[in-house]
């Protein structure tokens, strides 16, 4: 598909992210009109003052011509750049209303294209909005179906009530600690795992480095007693690791986060059952880890052997009963809709044995087709659900889990992920992950260690976001972690100056 827009270049971005929620393998052409067979137009008129943002479009194809026009106020920030982001948004929209006229298909989330639409919410209700107008405001200005916006309010009014302090966490921050190995690498994956097998010399050096960022990070986090709120061991899978290693690492871990016991949770991802023993399940209750995942994402063996993972439905069920042997009462499990050759009827299939274990969260992946996954790079190889189908599982998940006790509680989306739709985490009460709410919401600083980890610092007082990310390859980050350990605390001492400083 060729479509050709005329646009002002602060719009093109904008209005080439709402196209790609309508076609695939889209060209979005801006410089030559006539090898396309859809051609559009959008004017902004941003105006000045108390004067509300006016955009218009206008959409031609071969069988006729659609137009759209649409005034919004600016809200929500100083005047220009609230003025520049109204006018963004009110491109987006009138565009998205003539694609939605030519095409009969409707975007659940309209103009809204981020991963974070939750947060849009909390910044309402922090400019003293009620919930019946961010409802109003978000189906009529930002084109949003009337069931996502309840979606949202449900999932903000659950944060708010697990974190009370939500709003106030800018002087607390979170720890990511990024462990690159994995027994196998899934086809639909993206993060930084290698396969651990043949591996074990560069699994000594890395954490030897790890261990070594944990302490120095540990004695900044000391010499201004900043607390941790949560951490949250991901990858990769770190229980691919030899339970000696989990150990070793753990006592650095307690050894150097100052206040450990007071952190208000500690997660591990487990998510691989081939990687659970009942050694490292005990190395994981002895340290105090509160949490684990324990990841089916699909109970259909076929679909296992066909995305790369090598283990059977049958691990996955002994995995989590051996955890709940255990002792560990806060077990989560990840599904994806959309795994290559499911419909509805296998999604049913996996619900009826997450029902059967019982695990205390449930989180809803919708398959994304990620750039640099195996998937991607061979996607004709792969066959997947329909859009309609897409919003079918989606539908039978929502009410599977509102039925069986679990809440929706943080929320994110991706680029290219089917049916445009989102990434769900439901819990039972009292089972909801701290460190999913602040890390989709940021509402605070998270430090990023070991291979792949971004660090997101947010100076106090601010919604200002600093990127900083560590290197994916476990031999980059051996060789080149001093020097970006470096870098990285020199960012925090810029965002936080000498706030608490010890004398």
């Amino acid at each position: 598909m060729r479509l050709f827009v005329d646009c002002a270049d602060p719009y093109a971005r904008e209005l080439e992210l709402i196209a790609k929620l309508f076609f695939d393998g889209l060209s979005f052409v801006r410089d030559t009109p006539e090898e396309a067979s859809w051609r559009a137009r959008v004017t902004v008129e941003e105006g000045e003052g108390c004067n509300p943002v006016r955009a218009v479009a206008q959409l031609t194809t071969p069988e006729r011509t659609y137009r759209a026009e649409h005034e919004r106020p600016v809200r929500l920030g100083n005047e220009a750049r609230a003025r520049q982001k109204a006018a963004k948004k009110a491109a987006a929209y009138v565009f998205l209303e003539v694609l939605e006229q030519a095409t009969g298909i409707v975007q659940p989330w309209g103009v809204l294209t981020g991963v974070r639409p939750t947060k849009l919410y909390h910044q309402f209700v922090q400019a003293g909005y009620a919930s019946e107008e961010i409802s109003a405001l978000l189906v009529r200005e930002y084109r949003l179906a009337p069931e996502k916006v309840d979606l949202l309010a449900r999932i903000v009014a659950r944060q708010r009530t697990v974190l009370p302090d939500l709003y106030e966490l800018d002087r607390e921050v979170s720890l990511y600690i990024g462990i690159p190995f994995c027994p196998t690498k899934c086809a639909y994956c993206t993060f930084p795992a290698y396969d651990i097998r043949g591996q074990q010399g560069s699994v000594d050096d890395f954490l030897r480095a790890l261990m070594d960022e944990i302490a120095q990070v540990g004695a900044w986090l000391r010499d201004r007693d900043l607390p941790v709120t949560s951490i949250y061991f991901g990858g990769g899978t770190p229980t691919s690791m030899t339970a000696e290693q989990l150990d070793t690492l753990l006592k650095t871990l307690r050894t150097h986060v100052p206040h450990i016991d007071r952190v208000r949770e500690l997660t591990v991802e487990a998510g691989r059952p081939d990687t659970i023993t009942p050694e490292k399940l005990a190395i994981l209750k002895t340290h105090g880890v509160d949490r684990i995942s324990v990841n089916p994402q699909s109970f259909t063996q076929a679909t296992l052997e066909a995305i790369g993972r090598h283990h059977t439905v049958e691990e996955t069920i002994d995995a989590f009963h051996l955890a709940r042997r255990m002792g560990v009462d806060n077990i989560n499990m990840d599904l994806i809709i959309g795994l290559p050759g499911e419909g509805v009827d296998h999604l049913r299939h996996s619900l009826d044995m997450v029902g059967q274990l019982q695990p205390d969260s449930l989180t809803i992946h919708t398959l994304a087709f990620k750039r640099a996954s195996a998937m991607t790079q061979n996607r004709e190889a792969y066959r997947v659900a329909s859009r309609e189908e897409i919003h079918r599982m989606m539908a039978l998940a929502a009410t599977w889990t509102a039925a069986n006790g679990y809440h929706p509680y943080y929320l994110y989306r991706q680029k290219n992920i089917l049916g445009n739709l989102e990434n769900v985490g439901y819990a039972k009460d009292g089972k909801e992950s701290v460190y999913n709410i602040i890390i989709m919401e940021e509402r605070h600083t998270i430090i990023g260690l070991g291979c792949g980890a971004v660090s997101k610092i947010i100076p106090p007082g601010t919604d200002r976001v600093i990127r900083f990310a560590n290197p994916k390859e476990p031999k980059a980050y051996i060789e080149h972690y001093h020097d970006m350990l470096a870098k990285k605390l020199a960012l925090l001492d810029e965002a936080y100056g000498t706030m608490g400083m010890r004398r």
